[in-house]
């Protein structure tokens, strides 16, 4: 998995960068085919927002590309969030693409009549 991060606003430290890898680490073990994931970190400059931090990730899979954010107060909780949210659609995608058993031979089974039961002899 190759993690790209990038800062807007604030310095990703190692700290940060290893924490990511970690948390991310679990999402690898759901979606093995990642080939990439972006993270961006980004400070909020707003005066209304009181240093807030939001995070932006990519999770990158081929056909598929998973995107989520969250934003906290620090930068480890927006991460641990950004984590959840990520999971929760790997989860989903994984639950909607798996095979579901052809109605179609038990359509045709009920749609054929019922065999008559055979005369004994002697009545």
């Amino acid at each position: 998995m190759d993690l790209s991060f990038t800062g807007r606003g604030l310095e990703v430290t190692v700290d940060i960068r290893e924490t990511a890898e970690h948390k991310l680490a679990r999402l690898e073990r759901l979606e093995p085919r990642v080939t990439r994931v972006d993270l961006e970190f980004i400070a909020e400059h707003h005066p209304r927002i009181d240093g807030t931090k939001r995070v932006e990730a990519a999770f990158h899979v081929p056909r598929k590309t998973f995107r989520a954010e969250a934003e906290a107060e620090d930068v480890l909780t927006a991460l641990d969030r950004l984590a959840d949210r990520l999971e929760r659609q790997i989860r989903d995608y994984h639950g909607r693409k798996k095979k579901r058993p052809s109605k179609k031979v038990d359509a045709l089974e009920s749609a054929r009549p019922a065999p008559e039961p055979a005369d004994t002899p002697g009545e």
